[in-house]
């Protein structure tokens, strides 16, 4: 995922909440938007593929590291299947 670093307006976060979410209650303290991207990575380690995966994001510039924050989640998938 990448979203804005903390401190960082989120324009599109505060125009759902304003125009969508404010409609249905009012304790709905914020809202973020952000990107979300799926990597299908053929590793052996977990953590091998959470590094290449921020290597890649990182080196050719996926999300601007000023503004933003990454997070990288990895998850096991046996046979190739969901």
């Amino acid at each position: 995922m990448i979203i804005n670093k903390e401190g960082i307006r989120d324009p599109e976060g505060e125009t759902i909440k304003n125009y969508i979410v404010n409609k249905v209650t009012d304790k709905v303290k914020e809202v973020r938007a952000g990107k979300y991207l799926s990597f299908s990575v053929d590793v052996k380690e977990e953590s091998e593929a959470i590094e290449l995966v921020k290597k890649i994001a990182y080196e050719d510039r996926l999300y601007n590291p000023i503004v933003h924050k990454i997070i990288v989640r990895a998850e096991k998938i046996e046979n190739g299947g969901n």
